[in-house]
């Protein structure tokens, strides 16, 4: 009769292949550290997912006040942008009539002290 054998490295293979993997009656004591280990990690999972919950719903939080803070600087934007057009116009029509920019002696130079000058030492 021929026998097969389960193939390398498979779970089947390690368990019947490794030496001292054979199958041990478990005694109390292993039973109820296999018990406290179980519950810790899952005591420690339950943890974690918590925490990971915790972060997105603060992050969730952050995000919603940042999109707020973003509405309110688009609206000021918009608000700033309009009154600039409103004053480059206001200005604009003001240069078409001012009498300061119309005459014609406001373009000589007129000498002027060096306001650093005078602070200097002689």
């Amino acid at each position: 009769m021929s026998q097969v054998l389960p193939a390398a490295g498979s779970v089947l293979q390690r368990s019947v292949s490794a030496p001292g993997n054979q199958p041990q009656p478990q005694s109390p004591e292993d039973d109820d550290r296999k018990v406290r280990r179980r519950e810790k990690n899952r005591v420690a999972a339950q943890r974690s997912r918590k925490k990971q919950t915790q972060k997105a719903d603060k992050l969730h939080e952050e995000y919603e006040c940042l999109e707020q803070e973003n509405t309110v600087l688009r609206r000021e934007i918009g608000k700033l942008t309009t009154e600039l057009q409103q004053l480059s116009e206001a200005l604009k029509e003001h240069e078409k009539m001012c009498p300061l920019l119309l005459c014609p002696m406001n373009f000589v130079p007129v000498p002027r002290p060096d306001p650093v000058a005078g602070c200097l030492p002689r």
